[in-house]
């Protein structure tokens, strides 16, 4: 069962959903920030996994990220690497409020561009006391260095003059600028059409829009610089065989220190660990897994 909460995150109201744990063990349950993937909303994946934790004895919160979806936040559309790690801070302070959470059992979970700034989040807040991932995606490294590890500095510059100049635009009234979070075809856009453009994952508050200008905030953000700082709390990484983004979860664990583990699904893809049940269902058993040792008592 979840019910719609609301907290602050730099002045701005961040919408969300509380899933209560099913059959609590104690009066005060351990539990998990859940953060979504970059540009999708908090009913997609982040529920199915925030639902599928409470059937396991976990309280668990996702949130939408300010500027997105039900949250507050001008203009629409902002992606903010800063902005989305201190909704996680606040994510988990909201939780410290509740009389049925325990404040000391803390964790969070990041799905995607999530499992860049959970780790970043966890790296300078200690109450995070375990930090897991599904599909770990990020965005900095690629605007820096592409998917193939081949982008030149003529094409990031041109990219950063992109941005730059619809910060202009806007400053002297333009409307603001956005891309396609998701190419509209299959042909372009592969299994993330698949996901978020078809009526498998499709949501009426996922716009498909990111502002043009977050281009030079997402290319500064620098993921996983400080991963030994997260130790002694544990790391889990889950990332599919098949899948085009599991470089960076190999990345972020290699530069982690003290208990870390990268967990592998056979046969999974990026997006079939955001809802399909031969690898969802094995990921939530790992997580509940983990958690469970992380977070007891």
């Amino acid at each position: 069962m979840s019910t719609t909460v609301h907290f602050t995150s730099n002045g701005i109201m961040i919408a969300a959903l509380f899933f209560s744990p099913k059959d609590p063990k104690s009066e005060r349950a351990p539990a998990i920030v859940v953060s979504h993937p970059g540009g999708g909303v908090k009913e997609q994946t982040a529920s199915i996994y925030a639902q599928r934790l409470a059937n396991n004895g976990f309280a668990a919160l996702a949130f939408h990220a300010a500027y997105q979806g039900e949250s507050d936040g001008e203009p629409r559309g902002l992606e903010d690497p800063a902005q989305r790690v201190e909704d996680i801070k606040c994510a988990v302070s909201y939780l410290t409020t509740r009389k049925d959470v325990d404040p000391e059992r803390i964790g969070a979970l990041g799905i995607c561009a999530s499992g860049a700034y959970v780790h970043f989040a966890a790296q300078t807040d200690v109450r995070i006391k375990a930090v897991g991932t599904v599909s770990a995606f990020d965005m900095g490294d690629m605007l820096r260095n592409g998917m193939d590890g081949k982008q030149t500095k003529e094409a990031l510059q041109q990219m950063l003059a992109y941005s730059t100049v619809m910060r202009t635009a806007e400053a002297n009234g333009a409307e603001p600028a956005y891309n396609p979070i998701v190419p509209p075809s299959r042909e372009q856009g592969g299994e993330g059409y698949d996901y978020y453009l078809t009526p498998r994952g499709q949501h009426p508050r996922f716009t498909n829009q990111q502002l043009v200008r977050s281009i030079d905030r997402i290319v500064q953000f620098d993921a996983f610089r400080f991963m030994s700082w997260i130790a002694p709390r544990p790391v889990l990484m889950i990332a599919g065989t098949n899948a085009f983004s599991k470089g960076y979860s190999e990345q972020a664990i290699e530069l982690a220190e003290g208990q870390k583990e990268l967990f592998y699904i056979e046969g999974a893809t990026h997006m079939s660990m955001y809802d399909q049940e031969e690898h969802v269902g094995p990921a939530v058993k790992k997580l509940v897994g983990f958690y469970t040792e992380a977070l007891k008592a």
